[in-house]
């Protein structure tokens, strides 16, 4: 403890018996007893304090988290329906408006090989 050893504590001991006499010892003894302890107390309560603390932060943070995502994921399988057809309706009015429009929605096959045609009569004529 703190680097001392025996014969330093013993020194130590024979002084402060000297100098205070036997009938003082006991008490001082009793109250740096009382001193550490009380002290030993203190530091419990701030480390409890502490992690109470940090507990309840990350409570905090847990709800927060748990509310963004319930915001995100639907609770029935009627919303999640409803986000589906919302989905599914954009691309369809698209194509519908694009045959409203008198032009013919083309195959996706079809653009790739037209592509492709222009590529190589490009190529062909570099």
């Amino acid at each position: 403890m703190f680097g001392i050893g025996m014969t330093e504590m013993v020194l130590i001991a024979a002084l402060a018996l000297i100098i205070l006499g036997p009938k003082k010892l006991p008490d001082l003894a009793r109250s740096l007893g009382k001193g550490f302890a009380e002290f030993k107390r203190a530091t419990n309560d701030l480390k409890s304090t502490i992690d109470l603390e940090i507990k309840a932060e990350d409570e905090r943070h847990n709800k927060e988290v748990m509310a963004k995502n319930e915001q995100k994921i639907p609770t029935n399988a009627d919303e999640a329906l409803s986000r589906l057809e919302v989905e599914d309706e954009s691309p369809t009015a698209t194509s519908s408006a694009v045959e409203e429009e008198g032009s013919v929605a083309e195959d996706p096959s079809e653009k790739l090989s037209a592509a492709a045609d222009k590529d190589a009569e490009i190529k062909h004529n570099v």
